[in-house]
């Protein structure tokens, strides 16, 4: 067994102890290994474990793995800040992009996702922590926000996301639980086919982001180690 196949044994059975610990079932949350640096060697090792969805941070990193992607038979979440004039690498090639927090961007992505003939699944990104050097939707914004985004047709709003604040595990079941609220309040609001992602917890707390109510958790270095940046 390779490291990161030991490791992601591992983190699969924290998944199932903090599913147990809350009622929930396991099936109900999805690992999102986050590849980003990650060599296609070192992803590869990752599918043979049994991973079946990788999130990106750097649009042109995701662009360029799109052919890891398809012949793994992978999906691909963006889940960095994304720049406009990104828009053209990830648009049509990440099956959820998970970082929509500002109302230029939905604009953008409606329109290359009407030109490519295709509809763009999203997440609203959530400044949960109200931190000035994060993006995100205020909770002011987030209903009106939300609402906004119903009306463009290439465009389909599936959940929320959120990176919280850098505190312990513990001190960031707060911002999880705040989220849940959201994220259960825009579920009975808005009137959509499919709003069934919230995508919070990383390495160091998606125990506790389970335990809240996350369905999915973004998992980068228990998997694959500490990063080395490019």
């Amino acid at each position: 067994m390779t490291d990161i196949a030991r490791n992601i044994a591992e983190v699969r059975e924290e998944i199932a102890n903090a599913c147990a610990r809350a009622g929930r079932k396991t099936e109900d949350v999805q690992l999102i290994a986050v590849s980003k640096y990650q060599s296609t060697e070192r992803m590869a090792d990752a599918v043979a474990a049994g991973i079946r969805t990788f999130g990106e941070n750097h649009a042109q990193e995701l662009n360029e793995k799109k052919t890891f992607f398809e012949q793994q038979g992978c999906r691909a979440h963006f889940i960095g800040q994304l720049q406009t004039n990104k828009i053209k690498y990830v648009c049509g090639f990440a099956d959820l992009i998970e970082s929509v927090d500002r109302q230029n961007l939905a604009q953008q992505l409606q329109q290359k996702a009407e030109a490519r003939g295709i509809v763009q699944d999203i997440l609203i990104q959530v400044n949960i922590g109200a931190e000035d050097q994060k993006g995100g939707v205020p909770d002011e914004d987030l209903d009106s926000f939300a609402e906004s985004l119903t009306q463009y047709p290439h465009l389909r709003l599936r959940g929320l996301m959120c990176v919280p604040p850098a505190v312990e595990a513990e001190e960031a079941r707060a911002y999880f639980r705040k989220m849940r609220l959201h994220f259960e309040k825009l579920q009975a609001r808005l009137d959509l086919d499919v709003f069934d992602t919230l995508s919070m917890g990383m390495s160091h707390d998606f125990t506790v982001a389970i335990e809240e109510g996350a369905t999915q958790v973004r998992v980068g270095s228990r998997i694959f180690g500490a990063r080395d940046r490019k």
